[in-house]
């Protein structure tokens, strides 16, 4: 029987005083019963606007209809043929702004649990399948893969399912890129991203770690006779952080996020004994520059290693890039923000150590370009917050390390790499896609376009 309630199955979750003390994932997944109530929410809608809404088009009201029957395998197998890591996405894809945005039922209520109902069901299958996927027959072609990202595991995902012979090239020492360095455990646990990329193997995906490409092995080299790849996708995604370029930040106890992130998901610094440490924060004051979603994952890491912590961001509450429910999730857990507040230097103690940080407030003006109100700073407002810690989150750009060492391919004037909807880049055979050509956007935009640019070599090869 059809469920006609204007809201959504709540997520259930841990207590916020418990899990800002804990990496543990906050979100601890629907219940069978509560799957199958939500997914009686579907109207099972003939043209799939939802599914038009998802960038890797996952055909969502027949997966949905398959759990409202109870059979969550094929749930499973409807979602991964057109997704390679459904776990995550169903963890960490914003939903509200894709699928969700064209739902139906969101007219005149809230719309389905989407995301909430693909997690059920990756997490369904990972708790229960046990076969092992089947390895495709060879087509006999070489493609290689560089960074082991969600664009990355995609492309190499996609092109294995159609007999590849895939190789991912990863410069860190564990695959997954920013799903292992950038989103904490607390959202997405690292055991789910494993599982993920076990599960490539399986289909024949060979990861090769530790390998920089630029440095180690260049992309001429790699379609040379010596290794024999016929096409290459770049998906290396965006990890080279933006600064203010305002005094202070030299002085130590300011991290880049990407780094301050680097350090406690991939690296375990929250650990005592870490091999790679932090400053230590218990009882400490942090304040973490920007407003999107890295800005919410640092800020929580560092409530969670005992600070008390800043969010300080030019725009309002209501300006906030992050998602809501992230910025829901750190005022629950007790962060402040500061919003309508711009940095303008760091000040330091006689060791070298940050002692504050000097802001000047702001006001709201007329829309920029993005038709996002753009910020004024009041004359004489500036004041000092007291802190011990600052952590910018301004955004990334690509490395330009590919670009200079690979001959014909031309990037903007952002250090993105140009390619065109089918991911092809001004060099031959040479694709690309997700932040490497975007900037930083989101998991399953990265996703889409290692999807596209899959497709796009298999026509190109075979």
């Amino acid at each position: 029987m059809a469920n006609m309630s204007l809201i959504k199955n709540p997520m259930p979750s841990q207590d916020p005083i418990e899990r800002a003390k804990n990496f543990k994932e906050v979100a601890t997944g629907y219940t069978k019963e509560m799957a199958l109530d939500e997914a009686a929410r579907c109207l099972n809608c003939k043209n799939k606007p939802c599914t038009n809404g998802c960038p890797v088009q996952i055909s969502i009201p027949d997966f949905i209809a398959k759990v409202a029957a109870e059979d969550f395998e094929g749930a499973y197998e409807v979602i991964s043929k057109s997704s390679s890591l459904p776990a995550v996405c169903g963890r960490v894809c914003p939903q509200e702004n894709q699928c969700e945005k064209y739902c139906v039922r969101g007219i005149k209520g809230e719309p389905v649990g989407i995301g909430r109902l693909e997690r059920f069901v990756a997490d369904w299958h990972n708790a229960n399948a046990t076969a092992a996927p089947v390895k495709p027959e060879s087509n006999g072609h070489k493609v290689a893969v560089i960074g082991s990202g969600p664009s990355g595991l995609t492309c190499a995902g996609d092109l294995a399912k159609k007999g590849y012979d895939v190789t991912v090239y990863e410069a860190l020492h564990t695959a997954g890129g920013v799903l292992v360095y950038g989103i904490p455990e607390f959202r997405l646990p690292k055991a789910i991203v494993q599982k993920e990329v076990d599960g490539l193997k399986a289909l024949g995906v060979k990861i090769e770690t530790n390998t920089v490409i630029g440095k180690t092995v260049s992309v001429d080299e790699l379609m040379s006779d010596e290794f024999g790849f016929e096409a290459v996708f770049i998906g290396s995604g965006a990890g080279l952080p933006m600064f203010m370029h305002i005094p202070g930040e030299n002085l130590k106890g300011v991290y880049s996020a990407n780094e301050f992130l680097t350090r406690i998901n991939l690296m375990k610094a929250f650990r005592e004994g870490s091999d790679t440490p932090i400053l230590p924060l218990a009882g400490k004051k942090v304040a973490v520059v920007g407003g999107g979603n890295v800005a919410m994952d640092a800020a929580r890491c560092s409530k969670r290693l005992g600070a008390d912590v800043y969010v300080v961001y030019r725009r309002g509450m209501e300006e906030l890039p992050a998602r809501k429910e992230e910025v829901e999730h750190a005022i629950e857990e007790g962060i402040i923000f500061k919003t309508l507040n711009n940095p303008v230097s760091i000040k330091g103690n006689e060791e070298g150590y940050v002692s504050a940080i000097e802001c000047i407030k702001m006001e709201l003006g007329e829309p920029d370009a993005s038709g996002r109100r753009s910020p004024v700073a009041v004359a004489g407002s500036e004041f000092d917050l007291d802190v011990d810690c600052v952590i910018m989150s301004l955004g990334t750009s690509p490395n330009p390390l590919i670009k200079s060492t690979t001959e014909g391919l031309e990037t903007n004037k952002k250090g993105c790499i140009v390619a065109d909807e089918a991911g092809k880049t001004s060099k031959p055979m040479v694709y690309a896609g997700g932040d490497a050509v975007t900037g930083a956007a989101t998991v399953i935009l990265a996703m889409g376009a290692g999807k596209t640019a899959a497709k796009a070599i298999d026509e190109a090869l075979s």
